[in-house]
């Protein structure tokens, strides 16, 4: 179901952009080149772009419900993890370092000798 709702979300994505592109604007649009000129004679003068309008705005319409509607049909017995989940999974745990200091946090720090410490030489 899901992977079939994706199909007519992308068919109806591909109508949405061609009827979005035959509408005329500023430009005049693709609607006056399309079929030489002929949408106007067979629809009127200001028919073509008021069914560009409606088909747009039914074609919008139907593209949203359908992509809210989707999220139901996930199969949520398949998607148990993330993949965020799924490579700390897979993460290899490091030795412990040789270093003492490293391995116990809690220890204090070891000394060290400062330059005005120095011991004369006998």
């Amino acid at each position: 179901m899901f992977t079939f709702l994706i199909v007519i979300i992308a068919i109806i994505g591909v109508l949405l952009t061609l009827v979005i592109l035959l509408q005329s604007g500023r430009g005049g649009g693709l609607a006056g080149i399309a079929a030489g000129g002929a949408t106007q004679q067979l629809l009127g003068a200001r028919t073509a772009p008021d069914v560009l309008e409606k088909a747009t705005w039914t074609l919008a319409t139907i593209f949203i419900v359908l992509c809210i509607l989707t999220n139901f049909t996930i199969d949520r017995e398949e998607a148990g993890q993330s993949v965020i989940q799924q490579g700390t999974e897979q993460v290899p745990v490091l030795p412990q370092s040789a270093d003492p200091g490293l391995a116990d946090p809690g220890a204090a720090p070891a000394e060290a000798p400062s330059a005005g410490d120095s011991q004369p030489d006998q």
